[in-house]
């Protein structure tokens, strides 16, 4: 659907947006029909040298217990998912510089060998002879989120990078034929509803095949502290737009915003989505991987594949 910058402003300012709403609904339902596609994501290191202002994880937080999951433990994991009916691992870090690349690559190729299994990285920003050797070793995908299209809001949360590589990153993981990720938060200080017009753009002009969209939580223990939390009646009315202008892509109902509203949750798988993530890491390691404030159970990657099943059928959808 051809929406410009001036119909998005309007769009998501309305007093009504029901319309919107049905309209990204049938979308989905043509393009992606009542399957959801769930995907199982190890969050293998929470290492991170950046120092992003909104993140839990960010590289002055001396509070964090760090860790880096040895290679045995993320196989046995992946394993571990993909024989409870998980068909896309997610391995996802801090930005660790001290990852090792050729580890990295033979996880990778295990994991492919276990059958028709995608392997979607989401390590930061790396080399491009990083992402080339990635791609070439079967990674599938690649999810690197923008976070906002703002230059001056974008270095205000990011103080030791900028938006124009972030984004030049994106072009490149495009060019070698990951299918491509990226996404933004609802709600960050600052932020205003022409920049979020500029982010939904900003997918398209990528042409990305995959988008996260999901609240700012506010996290005690960085910059951004004792800031209020996103919208979640933006964040829906936003991926419902991303529906709209990226018909093909698949979008996730985020963590964020179900820890923000279970109950907002569930209603966006009918604003557009079509994918939840779900966290397998093992303990202890999954408590220590905290971008933002959230209650995390302790690991049993069966019986929270069969509680997503079931709360999916509930709606009217086919967990794969």
């Amino acid at each position: 659907m051809a929406l410009d910058r001036s119909e998005l402003i309007k769009a998501l300012t309305l007093d009504d947006f029901t319309p919107y709403y049905q309209m990204a609904d049938e979308m989905r339902r043509r393009k992606k029909g009542n399957e959801v596609k769930i995907r199982a994501i190890i969050e293998i290191s929470n290492i991170c040298a950046r120092y992003c202002t909104y993140c839990g994880l960010n590289a002055a937080n001396a509070k964090v217990h760090r860790y880096r999951m040895p290679e045995n433990e993320i196989i046995e994991t992946a394993r571990r998912a993909v024989s409870v009916g998980y068909k896309t691992i997610v391995l996802q870090s801090g930005e660790d510089p001290g990852l090792d690349i050729e580890e990295i690559g033979r996880i990778i190729r295990d994991i492919k060998a276990m059958g028709e299994i995608a392997v979607t990285l989401s390590l930061g920003e790396l080399d491009e002879k990083e992402y080339r050797y990635f791609k070439e070793c079967g990674a599938d995908r690649y999810l690197l989120k923008h976070e906002t299209s703002d230059p001056k809001l974008y270095g205000r949360l990011h103080p030791d990078s900028d938006l124009e590589t972030r984004i030049e990153n994106l072009r490149t993981i495009k060019r070698l034929g990951y299918e491509t990720g990226s996404g933004f938060m609802i709600g960050l200080p600052g932020q205003t509803v022409e920049s979020l017009a500029d982010d939904l753009l900003l997918l398209k002009t990528l042409g990305c095949d995959m988008a996260g969209m999901g609240p700012f939580i506010s996290h005690p223990d960085t910059p951004l502290r004792g800031n209020g939390h996103g919208d979640t009646e933006m964040t829906k009315r936003v991926v419902a737009l991303a529906r709209l202008l990226l018909p093909d892509a698949n979008l996730p109902v985020t963590t964020a915003l179900g820890v923000l509203s279970q109950k907002e949750r569930l209603e966006a798988f009918s604003c557009g989505a079509n994918v939840v993530m779900r966290k397998t890491t093992p303990d202890p390691y999954r408590k220590y991987y905290e971008i933002y404030p959230a209650d995390i159970p302790s690991a049993d990657i069966p019986g929270d594949r069969l509680a997503l099943e079931k709360m999916l059928d509930e709606i009217g959808r086919k967990g794969v």
